[in-house]
């Protein structure tokens, strides 16, 4: 259950340090489009020399990694796959690519004795992988996945807007896909970190359209992620009185009964359930 997904550059020492004080849900520690062709070797040692001596952290951690049709994949995976990672991140994916993934991961669990296995997020940032939406979000170990909305709109060549018309139909359709298979879907970051309002639009909007979190690449968007992908208060108080009134009509052996006037049956009562685990969660009960 995530809400903020934070970027930071694997290159940046600093950030690294500081990466348990930006209150997001997860830090992904960006190995690939963050980083030049030329720091690609010094981001990678960085990275897991800092994972290597760092504590145990309060968020999750997810590695994006280079690609598998990339020269730096194998080096990538070698050198980040540890008990110290929760996720790892597979850009431009495909269901055969995450396939491979699974494979490549096993073997590494088993050679280096983790104790813990690793998941995958991938990126869906290409139009194929977009018609392939409905088996990545059913490959093995993905929990989540990121839609990437720049390279996409790079790959069917139209313009990248604000309010975000041409990626309507790949947005809807992750959402889709991720509730069907209950994983996350994490939207696209939004890009011009100077404009707050502009980033609480984009959030309650797809917020409405079904996705649970959206990636960040800067702290402060954070903050604004995180009040957003949460119940409001309307709805936790909502779904209290449906979780009492299930109780009340439990002792009655009632399955269904009315509540301000309106049927309630076991999905309504999953979905109160829900809200109240999410609350509880993010201790807004």
């Amino acid at each position: 259950m995530r809400r903020s997904l934070l970027f930071i550059p694997g290159n940046n020492p600093a950030m690294l340090r500081n990466s348990d004080v930006f209150e997001s849900d997860a830090v992904i520690y960006d190995l690939e489009d963050a980083v030049s062709v030329t720091e690609k070797d010094a981001a990678r040692e960085l990275v897991s020399g800092f994972l290597n001596c760092a504590g145990a952290l309060p968020m999750e951690v997810i590695v994006r990694i280079n690609g598998l049709d990339t020269e730096y994949f194998s080096a990538d995976l070698e050198a980040v796959v540890s008990d110290k990672i929760d996720s790892v991140m597979l850009p431009k994916a495909s269901a055969a690519y995450l396939a491979e993934l699974d494979f490549l991961l096993t073997e590494q669990e088993k050679k280096k004795g983790l104790k813990k296995r690793i998941n995958v997020v991938p990126i869906v940032e290409l139009a194929s992988s977009v018609l392939q939406i409905d088996e990545i979000v059913k490959c093995p170990r993905v929990n989540g996945v990121l839609l990437g909305a720049e390279d996409l709109s790079g790959d069917i060549e139209v313009m990248r807007t604000k309010k975000g018309n041409e990626i309507l139909y790949p947005r809807m359709k992750l959402a889709y896909a991720c509730a069907a298979y209950k994983i996350d879907a994490i939207d696209t970051p939004f890009t011009d970190v100077n404009d707050g309002a502009g980033l609480e639009e984009d959030c309650r909007f797809v917020a409405n359209l079904g996705f649970n979190a959206k990636a960040a690449i800067h702290p402060n968007q954070v903050p604004v992620i995180n009040s957003i992908f949460v119940p409001a208060q309307k709805s936790i108080e909502w779904a209290l009185r449906v979780q009492e009134a299930a109780r009340q009509a439990s002792l009655k052996g009632l399955g269904v009964f009315s509540l301000d006037g309106k049927m309630v049956d076991k999905p309504v009562i999953l979905r109160a359930e829900n809200i109240i685990k999410k609350a509880r969660k993010y201790n807004l009960i």
